[in-house]
Formats: structure tokens, C-alpha cells, sequence
């Protein structure tokens, strides 16, 4: 079991990113970002990235920070893809002697480091463009090529599992179904931190107002210029439609504050039922939880 390897999540909003970096600077650790949005440059402030206001560099404060802003928006990557990332990443850092701070709230990307992934076939590029194409052109037909269990919740999961099946005639779930492999630190200890819902909602709908006020706007208008689909953030569709001229400032940051508080609301679920925490913290952290944390795990 290795101590020194730590991950850290909890719903949006609730200080996780401020509490890794205490933690890493405590340990002279290095973060490796689980967050999917926050893999791609350009997209900081919508993102809630820890670089959001400023430049991009390896470290913040001399404490190093890994896989963050790091794709182009023309980029798409599976989460097998990311965890061969993750476990370079990791495996540099503790070859070196540094702790890990695991940090994000991305589930399926905790889950992966945790458990490993369910073995999936390569993907051609010509399948994989011709999958977005069907994709975006006729999702009917798209989907008709799925199987009836299979969870269509948007756009590029529509998009995986049917490269999955153009590329191999057998379907994504067939694959899930199999035992997962690849696990990076199934022996991290795990930091939950999950305050009321009450002062989520204060802090998510303050966030929101910051970052429409400071980079946000520049965001989408990059978002536009490239073929980044903005539905894949929350913000960025609520952005590029004020920027489009479809919905007003105003109804653009109710629709992002709504859509943030029940992204929030999935993600407590998922905590509750699929990420057994060693702690938990109810309340936004401070620096002072450091120790507290520390003398718990």
C-alpha cells in the first residue's frame, strides 16, 4: 500500500482544488489532475481550472501540476486514453519519491485509477471520424446501431460506443462486461470533500458570475472558432449560446447555475455510491484540515 498517494474529490464548487494544493505543498507533492475538462487548453476559467487567471505552467507555487491544459480543443481522448497519461504521470512522480495528489471530480476518470478499465479494442482515425460524423450528421442512424442497454447521455459517449462498433462488429458493452485492467492506485487514500448543498449553491452561483466577468467570454469565442462540441462543459454551451445571441447575459448565467447545481447533485450521488471514502470532510477545507486530514489517513 502506498501512503503517499492520495485522491481528492468531492461536487463542484466545494474546494477541492485549493485543498490538493495545501496537501501537495504540505508533502511536496505533485497534483495529477481527474478532471475532463480540465485537460484542455483554453477553456481554464469555464473549466474552474486551478489556472484559470493565470499563465500555464508546470507548477503553481513551486508545487507540480500534471495533465492539466494540456489537449487542444480539436483533441479527443477515451479514458483509456487518459489513463495511460495518468499512469506515466504517476509513475515519473513516485520513481522520483513524490507523493501524488490525485485531484477532480471527473467519476469515471476516480474510477479508472481506482479499478482499472474494461479492455477496449484500437480505434482506426478513419472510424473514429467517420463515428463523429454519424454522430453529428444522424444521430437516428447512430444510435439505431447501439444496443438497447446502452446509455445514451450525449453526444461523445454516442460517439465511442459506436467506433466501437464499426471498427469491431461487436458492441461497447460487450467490452465493458469483461474484467478491468490497468489500475494506477487501487491503495490511494480517498478524501471526500462535501459541503451542505446550501453553501454549494451560494458558491456555484457566485463562480459563475466571476467567470462570465473575466475570461469566459474569450472562452467561447475560442470554443467557436474550433469543433470542440461546447455541450461537453457545462458553461460552455450556456457561453457560446449568449455569444450566438440565442439567450441573454442573464438568462445565460441562470441556465449555468442550474445546470451546475444538478451536475452537483449527480456527482453527491455517485459519491455515495460508488467512492468509499476513508474521510470526509462536510464543509469548504482550509489549510488547517491539512493536518487533520493527514493524522486521519
Amino acid at each position: 500500500m502506498n501512503s503517499q498517494t492520495y485522491i481528492i474529490t468531492g461536487p463542484t464548487a466545494s474546494g477541492k482544488s485549493d485543498f490538493a494544493h495545501a496537501l501537495a505543498r504540505k508533502l511536496s507533492g505533485v497534483i495529477i489532475n481527474c478532471d475532463s475538462v480540465q485537460l484542455y487548453r483554453g477553456v481554464e476559467t469555464i473549466a474552474a481550472s486551478p489556472f484559470a487567471g493565470r499563465p500555464l505552467g508546470p507548477d503553481i507555487d513551486g508545487v507540480p501540476y500534471k495533465l492539466f491544459s494540456i489537449l487542444d480543443l480539436s483533441t479527443q481522448i477515451s479514458v483509456g486514453d487518459y489513463l495511460n497519461l495518468a499512469r506515466s504521470e504517476y509513475n515519473a512522480a513516485t520513481s522520483a519519491g513524490r507523493p501524488v495528489v490525485f485531484v477532480g471530480g471527473t467519476g469515471f476518470y476516480i474510477n479508472a485509477i481506482l479499478n482499472g478499465v474494461s479492455p477496449m479494442p484500437d480505434i482506426s482515425d478513419a472510424v473514429r471520424r467517420r463515428a463523429r460524423e454519424m454522430v453529428a450528421h444522424d444521430i437516428v442512424a447512430a444510435r439505431a446501431l447501439l444496443p438497447a442497454d446502452f446509455k445514451f447521455s450525449d453526444a461523445q459517449r454516442v460517439s465511442r460506443g459506436l467506433e466501437v462498433y464499426l471498427q469491431t462488429g461487436r458492441h461497447i458493452t460487450e467490452f465493458q462486461a469483461m474484467p478491468r485492467i490497468g489500475a494506477v492506485a487501487p491503495y490511494a487514500k480517498r478524501i471526500l470533500i462535501c459541503p451542505p448543498r446550501d453553501v454549494l449553491r451560494d458558491r456555484i452561483a457566485r463562480r459563475a458570475e466571476t467567470m462570465l466577468a473575466t475570461d469566459a467570454l474569450a472562452e467561447g469565442r475560442a470554443i467557436l472558432a474550433s469543433n470542440w462540441d461546447p455541450r461537453r462543459a457545462i458553461g460552455a454551451d450556456q457561453v457560446c449560446k449568449y455569444l450566438r445571441g440565442t439567450v441573454d447575459r442573464d438568462t445565460a448565467i441562470a441556465e449555468w447555475i442550474t445546470r451546475t447545481n444538478q451536475y452537483a447533485k449527480r456527482q453527491r450521488t455517485w459519491f455515495r455510491t460508488q467512492f468509499a471514502a476513508d474521510v470526509e470532510l462536510d464543509h469548504v477545507p482550509t489549510d488547517a484540515d491539512v493536518g487533520v486530514i493527514l493524522e486521519k489517513v
